[in-house]
């Protein structure tokens, strides 16, 4: 079952093409701008495009159970409907996965003592670990994670990096993210945009080769000691 994007234009993406196999990860890199979320939208069938293929299925064209088992978008930010919703709440509406109960999600994520608390009352970083135990939940073929550790201080940063590197709930994870030391860990296949345009779809091993990193961010970006660091 791949999930393909043939030759997708708009008024900001220009021509992107690729394909991610069932199983497989991918990092989306890019600078501000170029079209990450705009991507990610479209893949997962909330912008219309019939260039979209999840092993026959055209997202934007299909409005069921089965578009949600087979994609899942994770946003950047918690917006709920219902302003006494309560995490358990907010949670049971995208539980398709029975195999993981609300409470192992959430102790995945040591948040389990938020299960009764409001959402509204969440901070930024319990949001976003909220929005992670409700992918485990709803564990679709591919889990699209839009900046999946963008409000996280470092200990739940790490945390949040272990699952997203071991844990085999979700079949097929693909991350947008500016923290290019999250990336390079993870060591998924990596998807670069510049100006709309895929200008490399690789290993990790070649996007992050020394000489590569030169060539699209000059001398901010350094791997050190199995890291790569912004030389500030």
């Amino acid at each position: 079952m791949p999930l393909t994007i043939n030759n997708y234009a708009d008024g900001i993406l220009h021509g992107v093409s690729f394909e991610v196999q069932r199983g497989e990860n991918l990092i989306i890199l890019g600078a501000n701008g170029v079209g990450k979320t705009t991507l990610a939208k479209v893949l997962c069938g909330l912008l219309p495009s019939d260039a979209v293929n999840i092993g026959g299925m055209i997202p934007s064209q299909t409005y069921s159970e089965e578009r949600a088992k087979r994609i899942n978008y994770i946003p950047a930010k918690m917006e709920v409907f219902d302003s006494y919703l309560s995490v358990a709440e907010f949670l049971s509406l995208s539980h398709f996965n029975q195999t993981i109960s609300i409470d192992e999600a959430l102790s995945k994520l040591n948040i389990l003592h938020l299960k009764t608390h409001s959402c509204q009352t969440l901070s930024s970083g319990e949001s976003q670990l909220v929005l992670t135990a409700s992918a485990l939940l709803h564990s679709a073929v591919y889990t699209l994670f839009d900046e999946p550790t963008a409000n996280l201080d470092p200990t739940r940063m790490k945390m949040l990096f272990e699952l997203l590197k071991n844990d085999t709930t979700l079949p097929s994870k693909i991350i947008i993210t500016h923290n290019l030391d999250l990336a390079y860990r993870l060591g998924f296949d990596v998807l670069y945009l510049k100006e709309g345009r895929v200008a490399f779809h690789g290993s990790s091993e070649a996007f992050f080769d020394q000489t590569h990193l030169d060539a699209l961010y000059g001398s901010s970006v350094q791997k050190v000691n199995n890291h790569v660091v912004v030389a500030l």
